[in-house]
């Protein structure tokens, strides 16, 4: 897993992963697998599946790297506190999947709260 600062701001984890270094075949697949670890988390709650790749593709001026196959976003929450309004500016919690022809790639911002980071690196080191 990587961690970088994407466009110099923004706090971001990504872990590429080789097809043929696991047992799931597609974006689909991928996002199922985490909607599992969602599920069976104590206080995680699933939220939505984002088609990004379709949205995108659907717009007259699109622009996509020619190598994706796939582009989704898995959206959630851990939401155990809420002490300030602020709070909400930065929730929920995504990871995204890009397939291309030989990998997955996952990213995700950093979480505000450790754990939740923690839970997420798991999730996505499982794949």
């Amino acid at each position: 897993m990587k961690h970088l600062q994407l466009m110099d701001k923004y706090p971001l984890n990504v872990h590429t992963i080789a097809k043929n270094e696991t047992t799931l075949h597609n974006a689909d697949e991928v996002i199922n697998f985490i909607k599992t670890k969602i599920d069976a988390h104590p206080v995680a709650t699933y939220i939505a599946t984002f088609d990004h790749y379709s949205h995108t593709k659907s717009l007259e001026n699109f622009e996509m790297d020619e190598n994706f196959i796939d582009a989704k976003n898995i959206i959630f929450c851990f939401g155990v506190q809420l002490p300030k309004a602020e709070m909400l500016g930065i929730r929920p919690r995504s990871i995204g999947v890009v397939e291309t022809a030989d990998d997955f790639v996952l990213s995700f911002m950093d979480a505000p709260n450790p754990k939740a980071q923690e839970f997420m690196m798991e999730w996505v080191e499982a794949i």
